[in-house]
Formats: C-alpha cells, structure tokens, sequence
C-alpha cells in the first residue's frame, strides 16, 4: 500500500498534468534546499525575545509547504506559527517539524518516482 498521508495528491497530480513531471522533479528539488534554509531560520528563532522572527520563519515555512503539498508539514506549521510557549516547548515543536518534514519529502520523492 502506497503511504502518502503527508501529501496532497490532487494538487500534485494536477501539477504534473499540467506543468510536467520534470518540473514537479524541480519544485521538490527546490523545496528541499529551501525547508533546510527555513528550518535553520526556525531554529535561530526559538528564543522567548525573537517570538516575531519565530513566527515570520514558520510563516515562510508554511507558504512553501502548502504549494507543494506537503499536508502535515503546513498543519504543523499552522498549529506553531503563532504560538508563544517557551522556548523548551518550540524547540520540541521543531524536532516534531523536522521529523515531519523529513518524511513528507521521503514521500514527495517516492511518490514522484512512481508518477506518470
């Protein structure tokens, strides 16, 4: 059974349909290099003062996530960017993130890899 709970097929199925799966291949690609850019951004922001950069790198995070799709990385995202606990509390936030995402990309890329 195909295990594709992190991703929105019908969004990325219309992509390929109508932009090609070449460049689908590309916005993976480049969604990759830039969620590690905006996940060390996050880290950098954990802080109880840098509660508006927190929410500014989540927010960046979240855009890129939901046009490609990636379903639990923007629910995630969602449920984070505003929120003002403490830093202990974001730094676990974004471990679950980081293990989110890592597994919406590993999905992304299988699912990619099987699409016509």
């Amino acid at each position: 059974m195909n295990n594709t709970t992190h991703l929105d097929l019908d969004l990325l199925q219309g992509y390929i349909d109508n932009l090609g799966k070449a460049v689908v291949e590309q916005m993976l690609q480049l969604y990759i290099n830039q969620s590690a850019i905006y996940l060390d951004d996050i880290r950098g922001n954990v802080s109880d003062d840098k509660q508006k950069l927190w929410q500014e790198s989540c927010h960046k995070m979240k855009g890129a996530a939901g046009s490609v799709g990636l379903l639990l990385v923007h629910k995630k995202l969602v449920a984070i960017e505003k929120s003002e606990e403490s830093e202990s509390a974001k730094q676990a936030h974004l471990v679950e993130l980081d293990e989110i995402n890592t597994q919406a990309n590993k999905e992304f890329s299988e699912w990619l890899s099987k699409a016509y």
